[in-house]
């Protein structure tokens, strides 16, 4: 790559923002160009626009200290100073997808942490070890949108970043039922620990919308292309529950799975050890050397001992064993706000990159 690829943070000051931030700080593919975020924070510097609600126990990079945050409504503006962007506003879906396909039609790429297009049939939701060839659509969909480069990409649901990655490993033994249960950290909401004091030594069993993106995001991601469209899978069929626990991060998941044609459980350790996708090959920075790592352990993955692997980039099970009911059952765990969000737009976005599906704008 000649130079670094100038990098627009929409809802910078947010959570997931504020994460993003701290993988590009230094990236060796991309530079923070512009932070932009709502009216309220627009024409504050970074560290004002805050105030104190920092909510990393990593520091706020000096280098965005001083930075005057922009209108995230000044889609033209920013374009102007931006290879692409990634976008993690909190705003209304409708009002999302309108400023995403806005950031689109200026030819910026947009690689977006929200839910609002990952039902848009055109728009590719990425796992990048598991589906890198959804990446086919954008063709279709820069046509809908009359655009040269310009484009949406969409990372999935945290929550099923957790446990796909473990079953997608394990497409070959044909899964056609699955019953997860995930227990879900409450940065998942935005929040820390001190913001939400209700969620101390209590456990909420129910996140809005979050079962359903559970069930039918994976379906998407298994999907295939048709013509100018992405088609969902019918197998394997997913019933989920989401739980809210007091865990600060790291979601876990309890899974149970039946397959057409039942592998040993020598089979199933072999193939999470072996199993690597695009981003290993490409050895991208934020890709995992082992992306699915097994603990025999009875009481391993625990969420604070092992959310962090792979600079909590990777997948941890464990507690594999046969099932009365199902044909196995085993527990994930994947660090939600890494993996599961800003790391996850992160590592598809040096995909896209290296793929050159996202270039400079520098002489076009």
């Amino acid at each position: 790559m000649e130079r670094k690829l100038k990098v627009g943070i929409l809802g910078a000051t947010g959570f997931v923002g504020q994460r993003l931030i701290t993988l590009l700080h230094n990236h060796p593919f991309f530079e923070i160009a512009v932070l932009a975020a709502s009216e309220r924070s627009a024409n504050k510097t970074y560290e004002n626009a805050v105030n104190g609600k920092w909510k990393l126990n990593i520091e706020m990079p000096e280098v965005v200290k001083n930075m005057v945050v922009k209108n995230v409504n000044e889609v033209k503006e920013i374009s102007s100073l931006v290879d692409f962007v990634f976008c993690a506003v909190d705003m209304q879906a409708e009002e999302i997808r309108k400023i995403e396909e806005e950031y689109a039609k200026t030819e910026t790429p947009v690689v977006s942490n929200n839910s609002a297009h990952r039902m848009t049939k055109d728009v590719p939701v990425i796992i990048p070890e598991i589906n890198n060839h959804h990446l086919a659509i954008i063709e279709s969909q820069k046509k809908r949108l009359g655009t040269e480069r310009g484009f949406i990409v969409a990372k999935p649901n945290c929550s099923i970043q957790s446990y796909v990655p473990a079953i997608n490993a394990l497409m070959d033994f044909k899964p056609t039922k699955i019953l997860v249960t995930t227990y879900q950290a409450i940065s998942g909401s935005g929040k820390t620990p001190k913001e939400w004091p209700e969620m101390e030594d209590n456990v909420i069993p129910f996140i809005g919308g979050e079962e359903k993106k559970s069930e039918e995001e994976p379906l998407k991601v298994w999907g295939r292309i048709e013509g100018n469209e992405i088609v969902h899978v019918q197998e394997p069929v997913i019933s989920s529950q989401c739980i809210r626990v007091p865990v600060s991060d790291g979601h876990m998941a309890a899974v149970f799975v039946s397959f057409e044609n039942k592998p040993s459980k020598e089979e199933i350790l072999e193939h999470w050890k072996k199993f690597k996708g695009r981003p290993q090959v490409l050895e991208l920075p934020n890709a995992p050397e082992q992306f699915l790592t097994y603990f025999e352990e009875d009481n391993r993955p625990q969420t604070k001992l092992d959310r962090d692997i792979e600079k909590g980039m990777g997948i941890t099970i464990g507690r594999l064993r046969e099932d009365v009911i199902f044909d196995y059952k085993f527990v994930c765990l994947s660090h939600n706000t890494l993996r599961g969000a800003a790391g996850g737009s992160v590592l598809t976005a040096e995909l896209l990159a290296k793929e050159g599906y996202i270039v400079s704008k520098e002489g076009l």
